[in-house]
């Protein structure tokens, strides 16, 4: 594997599972210095051993990132630790299915906190660090929710969108300070979400999902990892305000029958 990033500091947010633990593996093994933060503490620390153990220096910590002093926690602990931050993934989500009218005042504030509030509060906190050393890259974790919308995730869907565009808002206010700021929009990814939401039909619902997706499967979180890792590496270095979909061509469909047959 290339080592994009050796001697880099990257700090990943819900980095315990999923997507966010591919993430950080993945940056770990092309040679990032690797902060593992998440809102369990089990699982950040299970992500730093297996990083760890592979070699890599990593610190980790339990956060919350949607409360303002724990992500600037997260920036400190980097600094403390290795004196700059290179790259930072705001990967943080959170949503409740529920259609609109039966959407609770705190799941809409709890989604909206967790998915968005924590992209700008990652920005509030790192851009400052990244302006001194004239350069950085940050990537958040939007959604192909984030571009069109569900039946029943209303809070996902607005707080996602606001991800996209948040993302094209700072990353023109950072354009010409050496930092760029992407995100990525993932389709159905079969992370340990599938489960949670599902409980015993989690194998029925990856079966529906992998039927609407092109491609006729879910991606992997290691396939998103990878995305991501390209929009944080200097490979990327004139792409910026972008939204990356990786979502097996889920919306390349108008969602009309074919025409034809194939």
């Amino acid at each position: 594997m290339s080592r994009r990033f050796e001697g880099r500091v990257a700090i990943v947010t819900a980095a315990g599972s999923g997507i966010g633990a591919a993430t950080a593996k993945r940056l770990a093994a092309e040679g990032a210095l690797l902060v593992v933060a998440d809102l369990s503490g089990t699982r950040a620390r299970a992500t730093a051993d297996v990083i760890e153990a592979a070699g890599s220096e990593v610190a980790w910590l339990k956060m919350d990132a949607a409360e303002p002093p724990a992500v600037e926690a997260t920036v400190a602990l980097a600094l403390s630790r290795w004196g700059r931050l290179d790259v930072l993934v705001n990967n943080a989500g959170y949503g409740e299915p529920a259609l609109l009218c039966d959407t609770s005042i705190e799941s809409w504030n709890r989604t909206l906190a967790v998915t968005l509030t924590s992209v700008f509060l990652g920005l509030k906190h790192a851009l400052p660090v990244m302006r001194r050393q004239g350069r950085g890259a940050v990537v958040n974790t939007a959604s192909v929710s984030g571009i069109a919308g569900d039946i029943g995730m209303p809070a996902y869907n607005a707080a996602k969108a606001g991800v996209v565009n948040l993302t094209r808002a700072a990353a023109l206010e950072c354009a010409g300070q050496g930092i760029r700021v992407n995100c990525v929009c993932p389709g159905g990814i079969d992370t340990r979400v599938t489960q949670i939401l599902a409980g015993d039909r989690a194998d029925e619902l990856r079966r529906t999902m992998a039927a609407v997706h092109p491609l006729q499967r879910m991606g992997s979180a290691e396939e998103i990892a990878a995305a991501i890792a390209f929009l944080a590496s200097d490979e990327a270095s004139f792409i910026t305000g972008a939204a990356l979909v990786a979502d097996g061509g889920l919306t390349a469909a108008t969602g009309l029958p074919p025409y034809v047959a194939q």
